[in-house]
């Protein structure tokens, strides 16, 4: 056998192929994917465990709430003290359930990162997942840290359920007021019965007020933040407007509404690579440009490409797969047309005129 032959790897040398070693271990591929799908199985399990904290103390703060407001209108003596105490209880359970959340977020922040970039980027061809995802995962692993702060859990729990929770308590608070000891029929009376031994009614009010303040402002201000991975968020989440945005989008996904086609622009120092293969992948035709770098002042190649709507992802592999440093940008259309999309050729109506005829005289 010649030279080239003997070094040329036989079949068994590339099963025997190891990840890495380590220590006189060799980690073999099969058995990487193996690892990494029981670590995914005990991070699901974590995560689940917390998740399962989370609701047990939101039904705590659901059966205090029932067994607060059955107490104080079952008698007329019972004083509405007992539900503002309640707003002390909810109060310490949103706190509890905030820091259960950020547990749970944290090991949602792992899980999500396998999910993304390691399940489904075997599941996209051709298969290239992000560079920083196990750097990332490596880092939770090390240094534990939670993804979304203190405030930003207050608020979250807030809106998808505490905050329900104490209109509830105050709308009660405000019947109790308003139907005992007896019917109230003007302000004076109403703020009187507010009172609490030596604490006059409006200071109670004020106190009151104050705390509906607090929590709506809890509620609105952290809409924005979107640091949680655990959560399905969407765009512009905010009390109320939910129902209105996905209104919105049901209208937009309307076939006659619909944007099909993107437009891609890659600028990127490997043209020929890149356009290789979204020619020979997409099966789509690429323009290429010349341009400057205004920053750098290096010469630079954009390419230009329509591709449908579906292709969105395997456009982002297919570009990063040639070239990882490459400036990629996806703009909707409104219309492609020719190259494989729509018929350039219009259809004229009845009675208009082409390019090209006489306009008809006058006679």
């Amino acid at each position: 056998m010649s030279g080239p032959e003997q070094e040329r790897p036989q079949p068994e040398d590339l099963q025997e192929e190891p990840v890495w070693r380590f220590r006189g271990y060799r980690i073999r591929p099969g058995e990487f994917v193996t690892a990494m799908v029981h670590f995914y199985r005990g991070e699901i399990t974590r995560s689940n465990t917390w998740r399962t904290r989370l609701d047990n103390t939101t039904n705590w703060a659901v059966v205090t709430t029932a067994a607060v407001l059955t107490f104080a209108f079952s008698s007329i003596e019972h004083t509405h003290a007992v539900i503002l105490i309640s707003f002390l209880l909810i109060g310490l359970f949103l706190v509890i359930e905030s820091r259960r959340y950020r547990y749970y977020e944290l090991w949602a922040l792992r899980v999500r990162l396998m999910e993304t970039d390691f399940f489904a980027s075997m599941l996209e061809s051709p298969y290239h997942s992000h560079e920083e995802w196990a750097s990332r995962l490596v880092d939770s692993l090390h240094s534990p840290q939670f993804p979304i702060s203190f405030l930003e859990a207050i608020g979250r729990r807030l809106r998808r359920n505490y905050i329900w929770i104490f209109l509830i308590l105050g709308l009660a608070w405000t019947l109790k007021l308003l139907l005992f000891p007896a019917e109230t029929h003007s302000l004076e009376v109403f703020v009187e019965h507010a009172g609490l031994g030596f604490i006059p009614g409006g200071v109670i009010l004020g106190i009151v007020a104050s705390f509906y303040v607090l929590i709506f402002a809890l509620a609105f201000l952290t809409a924005g933040l979107r640091f949680s991975p655990g959560e399905v968020l969407s765009h512009e989440q905010v009390l109320g407007a939910d129902l209105l945005r996905n209104l919105a989008k049901a209208a937009t996904d309307l076939p006659f509404m619909q944007r099909h086609e993107q437009l891609v622009i890659v600028i990127t120092e490997k043209p020929d690579e890149v356009g290789a293969r979204l020619m020979n992948i997409l099966q789509r035709g690429v323009t290429s440009l010349q341009g400057t770098g205004m920053y750098t002042g290096a010469d630079r190649s954009v390419l230009f490409c329509a591709v449908g709507r579906s292709e969105t992802s395997l456009v982002k592999s297919v570009v990063y797969g040639a070239d990882p440093n490459a400036f990629l940008v996806l703009n909707p259309t409104e219309e492609v047309l020719g190259g494989g999309f729509g018929e350039l050729r219009p259809r004229w109506r009845r009675g208009s005129r082409k390019p090209g005829e006489d306009k008809p005289s006058d006679e």
